[in-house]
């Protein structure tokens, strides 16, 4: 129980600072959070830049998983994730998402 609701708090920490910063995140219901960028090559490119630059692997989902500008990034946070793992991937995020030009959710 303990470990369920340690994995439900890092999603919902990890959807609140993504909204926080406007990143454009879609619902699901299970731990997935799946980000979107709506553009196969900057999804390729933002998840290189983690890796490489950040130390954070994050998919991208392309099509044919998914239709043609519905691109977007897989991110699984767990329960081992500490709140400042996560306020790293959004910092990170925040910076690559206007570097990509990508849009914003509106608050």
């Amino acid at each position: 129980q303990f470990e369920r609701a340690r994995h439900q708090d890092r999603v919902r920490k990890l959807r609140a600072l993504l909204d926080q910063r406007g990143i454009p995140h879609m619902p699901n219901p299970s731990h997935i959070v799946p980000v979107l960028v709506g553009d196969a090559a900057k999804g390729k490119w933002i998840s290189d830049l983690l890796l490489d630059n950040c130390g954070v692997y994050v998919q991208p989902i392309n099509y044919p998983t998914v239709p043609k500008k519905t691109e977007r990034l897989r991110i699984t946070p767990t329960p081992l994730h500490s709140d400042a793992d996560i306020a790293h991937l959004v910092e990170a995020l925040h910076s690559l998402w206007s570097r990509c030009a990508l849009a914003r959710m509106v608050a």
